[in-house]
């Protein structure tokens, strides 16, 4: 029996941070991986977490390394194919396809939660049944410390207690990790696991997502359908900054697959008032007259939305500590234990880097098992060290790229325009002094989030170097002419 027999690995959460390091466990060689999810099945369908994902270069080294890119790909839209059509009130519409900025910057691509959380269950199913199972519908219920070892207690669905002892404990648990908590807990006074929390324009934005039919029809004409390929942006005829909302919808590769609409708001929206679905629909139809919308939504789903509570964009934070290590357990006599994801780094949805910078800890975590050929005791304080100051870096970038694109404040969003342009232009004609602005600059795979933030506040110095230049110029030149 070869020592990854030996070990034992539980995962808690089964998204896609958890299911991709679980595969890329077993694809090392380890053996006995259970993964706890609290959803019922792979495919079961959440509608407040139906939201689409871009999986851009960084996303894509874990995928490429479980040679699974292609079939992302076959699922997904390119973003080098991506037309939005913009409906306003009006029933005008524009379809533009969007523009590359960053030409060089890889394929990145474009489906929904589900699949791909479902490309990697199938995967396990079909080729890694033998080193990992994956227990739905179970809960973790505590994980209790007893020595140099933890003992995670779970739920099953028929209410059963299942414990396990595992060598290697994974939190892939999101921003209320209970893997974190505990790691809390174990600590005195020290806190190194606390989340420390930095202000973002963009944090408290309420959501909703509505759910709406396949090949919905856009206007009464017969064969006037949206077509799965195309984003929409479907303006209201509101004008009041309380009452107007945009229904965003991203492109899906299913033409058969349910659309899904993303609803941004203010925390004090109008929309968050309605209390009944009489009156949600009432505002959905005065919102929005250039679609028939008494054919998109049914009953079912305004009452669905009516009672649904949403989610709120979280502030942008992360902890310290990444890893623990109980006892021995590289020589099966304790519990290592390490935080991926949204357990360990968590922010506004402004980058589309939630689930890109996850799957990227997986596979730097990867890359160190492979220096150290899979000692724990060695990996985990490499990985922490390695792996913190790009954390620290990427919530720093969360909040300066682009946390106005919510039109939260118009002058603020001109303002970040004429930032962007101006190191866009100067960053062409003079590269040797200036880089893009950061929301290009992450579009660079290959760059890690702490040489962006360099390249960034370089940039910042330079413009603010060369603005007191022309301050004193300008200066001069009326000094002169007295």
């Amino acid at each position: 029996m070869s020592n990854f027999d030996k070990k034992s690995v539980v995962i808690i959460g089964g998204g896609p941070t958890g299911l991709g390091t679980a595969l890329m466990l077993a694809k090392r060689g380890w053996k006995n991986i259970t993964v706890i999810e609290k959803i019922p099945s792979s495919d079961y369908y959440e509608p407040d977490k139906s939201f689409s994902y871009q999986i851009d270069g960084r996303g894509q080294k874990l995928t490429d390394s479980l040679n699974l890119t292609d079939k992302v790909a076959d699922l997904s839209v390119a973003n080098t194919d991506f037309y939005l059509t913009v409906i306003k009130p009006d029933t005008t519409r524009k379809t533009k396809k969007l523009p590359i900025i960053d030409p060089e910057r890889k394929t990145a691509y474009f489906l929904p939660r589900s699949e791909l959380i479902q490309l990697f269950y199938q995967e396990i199913k079909q080729y890694w049944q033998d080193s990992i199972q994956v227990l739905f519908n179970t809960n973790c219920l505590e994980i209790k410390i007893i020595k140099n070892h933890l003992k995670i207690i779970t739920q099953s669905e028929d209410n059963q207690p299942i414990t396990l002892t595992p060598t290697l404990l994974i939190g892939g648990d999101g921003l209320n990790s209970l893997v974190r908590q505990t790691l809390q807990k174990s600590e005195d006074k020290s806190h190194l696991f606390e989340m420390q929390r930095f202000p973002s324009p963009s944090s408290g934005m309420r959501y909703k997502v509505l759910t709406l039919p396949p090949q919905f029809p856009l206007s009464e004409e017969e064969n006037d359908i949206s077509t799965s390929t195309i984003a929409y942006a479907i303006r209201s005829s509101f004008k009041e900054k309380n009452k107007a909302i945009s229904l965003g919808l991203l492109p899906f590769k299913n033409p058969n697959k349910t659309r899904t609409a993303n609803i941004i708001t203010y925390a004090d929206h109008h929309i968050w008032q309605l209390k009944t679905p009489e009156d949600v629909g009432q505002y959905f139809q005065k919102a929005f007259p250039q679609i028939p919308i008494e054919k998109i939504l049914s009953h079912e789903e305004i009452e669905r939305f009516t009672f649904s509570q949403g989610g709120t964009f979280p502030i942008p934070q992360y902890c310290s500590g990444v890893y623990k290590i109980w006892g021995k357990p590289d020589n099966n006599q304790g519990t290592a234990v390490i935080l991926l994801g949204d357990a360990v780094h968590c922010f506004p949805p402004d980058l589309a880097q939630g689930v890109n910078s996850a799957l990227e800890d997986v596979y730097i975590f990867q890359e160190i098992l492979t220096e150290t050929q899979d000692n724990l005791s060695q990996a985990l304080p490499i990985y922490q060290k390695r792996r913190q100051k790009d954390i620290k870096a990427l919530i720093r970038l969360v909040q300066i790229s682009y946390p106005w694109q919510y039109n939260q404040d118009i002058l603020q969003k001109r303002l970040w325009s004429v930032n962007f342009f101006a190191r866009l232009l100067l960053s062409r004609f003079l590269p040797f002094m200036f880089s893009p602005h950061s929301f290009v600059l992450i579009q660079n795979h290959q760059l890690s989030y702490s040489e962006i933030l360099t390249k960034s506040n370089r940039t910042t110095k330079m413009l603010l170097s060369l603005g007191v230049i022309v301050i004193i110029l300008i200066v001069l030149s009326l000094l002169l002419k007295r």
